[in-house]
């Protein structure tokens, strides 16, 4: 059975988000890129931004899923704050359009990808590469966004057996 996985690496200046295909043990990269609101408007007009472009993903790429990171708590409180927003419109967004939204750690995303929680972005680009060589990442947040997509599908065949 095939699955179209939206994966997104959620930020308040940079949203990576992927779209990425499984079936059994194959993966097929379909698109990706990210969503750059512009830092100089207000907060509630960049939520808006995020949440409206990923609404356009989820209706020009119907996934079945998607996956979203998990932030971590910064040594800033205001910044966790800030990317807890961007955070909540991507969800809000995708579960606008149905679609169910699984959340895992940055750990957990490495280790699904490289077989170590604490692997280095090398590692994992590296993963990503092998795995899906039409992929080609312009940044580091679509890179993250595309391993959060891939480790889903990973993770999605022992949940769903």
């Amino acid at each position: 059975m095939t699955m179209r996985v939206l994966g997104i690496d959620p930020g308040l200046l940079h949203t990576g988000w992927a779209v990425v295909e499984s079936c059994g043990q194959s993966r097929k990269y379909i698109a990706s890129g990210v969503i750059l609101p512009k830092p100089k408007l207000e907060m509630s007009v960049r939520l808006v931004t995020i949440f409206q472009e990923l609404d356009e993903i989820c209706k020009t790429f119907e996934p079945d899923e998607c996956s979203i990171e998990i932030i971590f708590v910064n040594k800033n409180p205001k910044t966790t704050l800030i990317l807890g927003q961007a955070r909540a419109a991507a969800i809000v967004a995708v579960a606008n359009n149905n679609i169910p939204v699984f959340e895992y750690e940055p750990n957990v995303i490495k280790k699904a990808l490289t077989g170590a929680g604490h692997a280095d972005k090398t590692a994992v680009d590296k993963m990503v590469r092998m795995l899906l060589p039409m992929a080609k990442p312009k940044s580091p947040d679509e890179a993250d966004a595309i391993a959060i997509a891939l480790a889903h599908t990973n993770m999605a065949r022992f949940v769903n057996l």
